[in-house]
C-alpha cells in the first residue's frame, strides 16, 4: 500500500473530493493543504497584521506551528486544524479569512514556510494530500502521484452549478473567464507552478463520475501492490 498519496490538479478538477473519499476508504488522513494558508490568514487577522505587509505576514508564517490531524470531534469536520493547542478548524472558514487568503498565499515567503510544514505533516505517512504542487514540490518522494485534470469548460460548469446551489448569481461565462485566468496564473507562476510530476499518473474526470475516478485509483493501488 502506498504510504503517502499526492493528488494534484487545477481548480474544480475534483481532486479534493477524490482525496477525501480515498482517505476514508484507506483509513488515512485527508489533508487539504489549502487549510494551512487559511490558518496563517486567520492568525494574521487575529494579530491585526495588515495583509499587505508581506514581511510581517511571512514572519508570522515562519513562526507559527500549525498541525493537521484526523478529526477528534464529530461535527462534520474532515480533520482538526490546531495552532499552539488551539482548535481553529472552523474559525479558518470565516468570511473574513476567505476574503484575505488569496493575498496571503501569494507571498513567496509564506509558501516556502508552509511547504516545510506540509512536508512535516505528510512525512508521518498514511496520508492523502490534495493540492497543486504536492507531487512536484511538497512531497516529490510520494509513493503514488495522481494528477486529476478536466477541461476548463467542464470545471467551470461544475463551479457554476456549485455556486448556483449556494444562491450566488455569477454567470457561467464569468466563471469560465475567471477560471481561465486562474489557470494561467497557477501554471506560469515562478514558485511551484501547476504541472503534473514527471512520474504522476494523469487521470481526466471529464464526463466521469467521481466514484468511477475513485474506482480507477483503487485499481492503480491494487496494481502497484501486486508489483511490490
Amino acid at each position: 500500500m502506498p504510504n503517502v498519496i499526492a493528488i494534484d490538479g487545477p481548480a474544480a478538477s475534483g481532486k479534493s473530493t477524490l482525496a477525501k473519499k480515498l482517505a476514508e476508504d484507506l483509513g488515512y488522513l485527508y489533508f487539504d493543504t489549502g487549510v494551512l494558508y487559511r490558518a496563517v490568514t486567520y492568525l494574521v487577522l487575529q494579530n491585526k497584521i495588515p495583509t499587505h505587509d508581506e514581511i510581517a505576514v511571512t514572519r508570522l508564517a515562519e513562526q507559527s506551528s500549525i498541525d493537521v490531524t484526523s478529526p477528534t470531534v464529530d461535527d462534520g469536520r474532515d480533520y482538526d486544524v490546531c495552532v499552539a493547542g488551539q482548535d481553529i478548524t472552523w474559525a479558518i472558514r470565516q468570511p473574513e479569512v476567505e476574503a484575505e487568503v488569496s493575498q496571503v498565499s501569494a507571498y513567496a515567503g509564506v509558501r516556502r514556510a508552509l511547504t516545510a510544514q506540509q512536508r512535516r505533516i505528510g512525512q508521518r505517512g498514511r496520508v492523502v494530500m490534495a493540492g497543486r504542487d504536492i507531487g512536484t514540490v511538497v512531497l516529490p518522494e510520494a509513493d503514488l502521484k495522481i494528477y486529476l485534470d478536466a477541461s476548463v469548460e467542464e470545471r467551470a460548469r461544475r463551479r457554476f452549478f456549485e455556486l448556483q446551489q449556494r444562491g450566488e448569481k455569477l454567470s457561467y461565462e464569468e466563471i469560465l473567464t475567471a477560471m481561465k485566468a486562474r489557470d494561467r496564473i497557477d501554471s506560469n507562476r515562478e514558485i511551484a507552478p501547476l504541472r503534473p510530476a514527471e512520474d504522476a499518473i494523469i487521470l481526466n474526470s471529464d464526463n466521469t463520475p467521481i466514484d468511477r475516478v475513485l474506482e480507477m485509483v483503487h485499481q492503480i493501488i491494487a496494481r502497484l501492490s501486486e508489483e511490490e
